[in-house]
């Protein structure tokens, strides 16, 4: 049986990646490629419904999924944990799936993890994340995601560590994590978690160097997901065993954007 995907987003970047995933995918075909500012009706005759569009536009298209009956799989950035709960009643009520990936990385998910797994030890954390001048929104959706991951695995330690939070040049702070955002030409996308000890540091970080081959293992896999998902479901880390034990149960409770995959580079240093 095939599974008819109507694409939101389909002429940008990523619906541009998500598009040539589909057409080469087994089981898959594309019912219709929408943009930014089409009409709604035209997601009518979907099975799956993939939203790649912008963050203006991705709560409208994902209430206008759950109002069909179909499930979608949103890769649009700047979904924190905050409003997929607005979300997630009516996601429940409908009986559908929504799967919400802020990266399509596998190395992006490690790198998150990594940092998660790290921040009960360490009570300086501060997260720098780098995008071409293009993205329109900040922080990314990775960093928030990351961020709410460390908050969670810090849950019996307490809040990190954040002095003059109150000056602007301090960044953003979510889930008491400061996250500085760089938004220049001749970078993809890249992430610093960086971990601060007495007398030492930790800088997990991740580089997407070329997004097609980066991105297509985990599109791959979250079609899946998306196609056979009931209630919601986020980051490539809740499909995926990636050996590194996940936060406890206020990560679970509250969801909240991943190595030998081709087209990115992830490492740790110590200082």
């Amino acid at each position: 049986m095939t599974t008819r995907v109507a694409i939101v987003g389909g002429t940008g970047k990523l619906g541009a990646i998500i598009r040539d995933v589909i057409e080469t995918e087994p089981g898959y075909e594309i019912s219709a490629v929408l943009s930014s500012r089409s009409e709604m009706s035209e997601l009518d005759g979907a099975d799956l419904v993939v939203d790649a569009s912008t963050p203006a536009v991705s709560i409208d298209v994902v209430r206008a999924a759950i109002d069909r009956g179909i499930n979608v799989l949103v890769g649009t950035s700047g979904w924190s944990s905050e409003r997929i709960a607005l979300v997630r009643p009516l996601v429940e009520a409908a009986g559908t799936g929504a799967v919400f990936i802020p990266n399509f990385s596998l190395g992006s998910v490690l790198g998150s993890a990594l940092a998660a797994a790290a921040a009960p030890f360490f009570p300086s954390i501060e997260i720098v994340e780098a995008h071409r001048e293009t993205k329109i929104d900040s922080p990314s959706g990775t960093a928030v995601r990351t961020a709410e991951l460390i908050a969670a695995a810090r849950e019996s330690v307490g809040p990190v560590e954040s002095p003059h939070v109150d000056q602007r040049a301090r960044g953003q702070q979510v889930a008491s994590v400061p996250i500085h955002s760089l938004r220049r030409p001749g970078v993809v996308a890249r992430q610093e978690a960086i971990l601060s000890g007495a007398g030492e540091s930790l800088t997990i970080v991740h580089d997407t160097v070329d997004p097609a081959p980066a991105y297509a293992p985990g599109i791959r896999l979250a079609l899946t997901a998306a196609r056979d998902a009931s209630g919601v479901v986020v980051g490539l880390d809740s499909l995926i065993d990636i050996g590194i034990g996940r936060p406890g149960p206020a990560a679970a409770a509250h969801p909240v954007d991943e190595g030998g995959v081709p087209g990115q580079v992830a490492r740790t240093t110590g200082a």
